[in-house]
């Protein structure tokens, strides 16, 4: 099932699976728990993220061709870092550059997004699938400066920023995708190839990163692990290639869809 996340003209919020004519029917229930897909259908004024993060764990250097191209090592654990939960975009919906705390190199990263559906701890590998609901494309959208420089070593400044972690535009429930580590990945910048990949390229795959973060640790219903980008990010390129106000970045993620949204500067 593709589920979406959208408002009415009144303002009302629900989500809504998502049907082969375009048309969307609402869900009853909390997707997390017992739902259902009723008859009516929703009114769509509004697309929004298909989920409101609990948390947003990212993993970074998790394919082997991205560290290659970074002139960084490959790890031996999952390279861990956050991305505050109110910083998600809605498709369609502008990335703001910061321009408060300035920054003239903000870069985008394909990358696809895991959302857990139940309470997981301490889960084995073989068991890690089952605690998902579904995945969505994501952009772990990075002001390299902020990340590399301006953090103090750690890299949530650079990538916290307002606006930069979109989300979209729909969540495939895990039944749809047995394999998530076998799915082509793209950007497009301006209509421009920039990455085209495929996540059977990860260094550590969906199912040991759900086996790793879940370690003695609770992972909630409704976070969402980034499970890192594939080769050809911006900051790599030469010359290096950095968004600018008046730019449109796409996401484009085997059987999941396009996320695409303009870059603007922060008013």
């Amino acid at each position: 099932m593709k589920i979406i996340r959208c408002a009415d003209s009144q303002g009302n919020i629900a989500h809504a699976s998502q049907q082969v004519d375009g048309t969307a029917l609402v869900i009853e229930g909390d997707i997390f728990g017992e739902h259902q897909v009723t008859n009516q259908k929703a009114e769509v004024v509004r697309l929004l993220a298909p989920i409101q993060p609990f948390a947003i764990i990212c993993i970074g250097l998790n394919y082997k061709r991205h560290a290659e191209e970074t002139k960084a090592a490959i790890p031996q654990h999952p390279v861990v870092f956050m991305k505050l939960p109110n910083v998600v975009q809605h498709p369609g919906e502008p990335i703001l550059l910061p321009t408060h705390l300035k920054s003239d190199k903000v870069d985008y990263e394909c990358e696809l997004a895991v959302i857990i559906g139940k309470t997981a701890k301490n889960v084995s590998r073989a068991d890690a699938l089952k605690h998902v609901l579904g995945y969505t494309c994501a952009n772990d959208v990075s002001a390299r400066d902020w990340q590399k420089h301006g953090g103090g070593g750690q890299w949530c400044r650079g990538k916290s920023f307002d606006t930069f972690c979109p989300l979209g535009p729909v969540l495939v429930t895990a039944d749809e995708i047995p394999n998530p580590n076998n799915l082509a990945i793209k950007t497009v910048l301006n209509g421009e190839t920039m990455q085209d990949w495929n996540t059977n390229d990860m260094i550590f795959d969906v199912p040991t990163l759900i086996e790793f973060l879940s370690g003695s640790t609770t992972l909630m219903p409704g976070t969402v692990i980034l499970t890192g980008t594939p080769h050809g990010v911006g900051m790599a390129r030469t010359p290096p290639v950095f968004m600018k106000d008046g730019d449109v970045v796409s996401v484009e993620i085997e059987k999941i869809g396009t996320l695409t949204n303009p870059v603007r500067d922060e008013a």
